[in-house]
């Protein structure tokens, strides 16, 4: 494996906006999230991009995940997000959302929330990997350092089948003809048999890991400013590792971070409800066994397989020897 954590870049990615951490889903971007929100002066914020995200955190009206929004296209959903970046929580949408007593009480927590982070100017830190198509356009429109999550093919197609997630409407991409023109050209033939068929789960998670990193690259290719970080070098040296984003982004980094984060990487720590926005659950990890975890829950012809039809995109990424 590589021994360089953070992709190589051609100037500091330090700017002044809020900062996006994305990636493909799995791609471990609310650990990198959450870390990050450890800095001083920081707040979290998770998934404006989801479709599922309360209407309070974000009022944008998605009409599905992975939306690809464009300078062209950006009027239906401009005026949502930019009240979202600068923590403005909207209240009105979220009343007429309301369906129960959990929900008002989750609105008046959000709400809360959402004024202490306006009155402290805190800078926001976007977890958001439903936004990877868009990361773009919000790296423009709002100044936006973007933090690049790239993650193993095996390791994501593991994840995905562990997670139960074995299913993907491909149709929500197919259907967004400037994205496929635009960023998924080489894979549109591809993409549009998979949204009229159902392939089996580990097809899906090739072709997924396929679209995305083939994103990914592109990305890379046209902003050599960002931080694109490899999972499996992160997880090998948490401390170091966040310790070099941070200084990238312009956020302090110090004692209390690192134990912070270590605690959270290590086997005896978890990624914990850190946030009001991220897990709920307690989500024991220790990152340096996460990479590899993928050959227990893999057989060896699945991963050959893997090996085999990824093999368009992965040697961007990785080297023979990762496999």
């Amino acid at each position: 494996m590589q021994q360089s954590t953070i992709v190589p870049d051609a100037r500091p990615a330090t700017r002044s906006g809020p900062i996006l951490v994305t990636g493909s889903h799995r791609s471990g971007s609310t650990w990198v999230g959450n870390a990050l929100a450890f800095a001083p002066g920081t707040g979290y914020v998770h998934e404006p991009f989801n479709t599922k995200t309360r209407l309070g955190l974000c009022d944008a009206h998605f009409p599905t995940d992975f939306t690809y929004v464009t300078p062209e296209t950006e009027a239906a959903y401009l005026p949502a997000l930019r009240n979202t970046l600068a923590w403005r929580y909207a209240l009105g949408a979220e009343i007429r959302s309301l369906r129960s007593p959990r929900d008002a009480a989750r609105m008046v927590r959000d709400l809360a929330y959402f004024e202490t982070m306006r009155r402290r100017r805190a800078r926001m830190i976007m977890k958001d990997p439903i936004a990877l198509f868009s990361a773009e356009w919000l790296s423009a429109r709002f100044d936006m350092p973007v933090v690049v999550i790239i993650r193993h093919p095996a390791a994501f197609v593991a994840s995905l089948i562990a997670a139960g997630w074995v299913k993907f409407p491909f149709r929500v991409l197919a259907d967004q003809d400037r994205l496929m023109c635009d960023r998924l050209a080489p894979l549109r033939a591809e993409i549009e048999a998979a949204a009229a068929t159902h392939p089996e789960p580990l097809e899906v998670g090739i072709l997924l890991w396929r679209a995305m990193h083939h994103h990914i690259g592109l990305l890379r290719r046209d902003h050599p400013d960002w931080i694109f970080v490899r999972h499996e070098d992160l997880s090998q040296g948490p401390v170091p590792g966040f310790e070099e984003i941070y200084a990238r982004l312009g956020l302090p980094f110090g004692p209390g971070a690192a134990a912070r984060i270590e605690a959270m990487s290590g086997g005896d720590g978890g990624l914990a409800a850190l946030s009001i926005f991220g897990t709920r659950r307690r989500t024991v990890r220790d990152s340096r066994v996460a990479t590899s975890l993928f050959r227990k829950r893999l057989t060896e012809a699945q991963i050959d397989r893997i090996r085999d039809a990824a093999a368009d995109v992965w040697p961007e990424f990785y080297a023979p020897e990762d496999w």
